[in-house]
């Protein structure tokens, strides 16, 4: 089973240590300690609080078949005469899309506003992470 440190758990939630250990001495967040004393929560915990937490970021879930929502802040926006490029940064995740200027002009994006990256696909690649790099461990 994957467990996470505290630490890891913080930086997969997008979040500070201080506020993981805030939820795990509340009761919200279930961890136990590792051979060393550490705390340490385990995969399908973590995984179960996400889904409880912060499934509808935006509040629109029902009204939109797109279910990977990704709320943050533009970083920058590149509009030739026709077309646009605007950056999000949702987290610890950066998200480009690209679109009409007329469109960008419309929904008022500009740097520092806060949008949401919605994002529908039937393509999506999933690759497993390698520990060690802030990642997880198998025990």
């Amino acid at each position: 089973m994957t467990v996470f440190r505290i630490g890891e758990a913080a930086e997969l939630l997008g979040v500070s240590p201080d506020t993981v250990r805030r939820w795990v001495d509340a009761g919200r967040l279930p961890a136990q300690r590792d051979e060393h004393g550490h705390r340490v929560i385990s995969g399908p915990e973590l995984a179960a609080f996400v889904r409880t937490e912060d499934a509808d970021p935006d509040g629109r879930l029902g009204a939109s078949s797109a279910r990977n929502r990704l709320r943050g802040i533009v970083t920058a926006v590149v509009r030739d005469t026709v077309m646009a490029q605007v950056d999000i940064q949702a987290g610890p995740f950066r998200v480009v899309s690209l679109m009409s200027r007329e469109a960008v002009d419309a929904l008022g994006l500009e740097v520092g506003s806060v949008a949401v990256a919605v994002i529908k696909s039937t393509t999506v690649v999933v690759e497993r992470s390698t520990p060690g790099a802030g990642q997880g461990r198998d025990s």
